[in-house]
């Protein structure tokens, strides 16, 4: 299975993430696939730079993001798991009548 999840890269209590498409066999800082993006929780606001083409691309060919990761793309603005939404019939309608 092919998961979504964060690469820990940065010194000792000095973390810094990449976003990386992997193998869930493979260990945490091993082998990847692809990078999409990169994830600091140090700055204030934390910056997340996400590559939104290649995170849905990957989604759509069933790879999986983890909880964490979900998240992360939740806050970067991209429906990461879309929830259905019915559709509504929006008219009016009149008291008069």
């Amino acid at each position: 299975m092919v998961k979504i999840r964060l690469r820990r890269m940065g010194a000792k209590k000095n973390p810094f993430y990449r976003v990386v498409v992997a193998d869930s066999r493979s260990p945490r800082d091993g082998r990847f696939i692809e990078e999409i993006g990169t994830y600091n929780p140090l700055t204030s606001p934390s910056e997340i730079n996400i590559d939104m083409a290649r995170a849905d691309y990957w989604m759509k060919n069933g790879a999986q993001p983890t909880d964490t990761v979900r998240a992360l793309l939740k806050k970067a603005g991209t429906a990461a798991s879309p929830a259905p939404t019915a559709d509504v019939d929006k008219t009016e309608v009149s008291a008069d009548e």
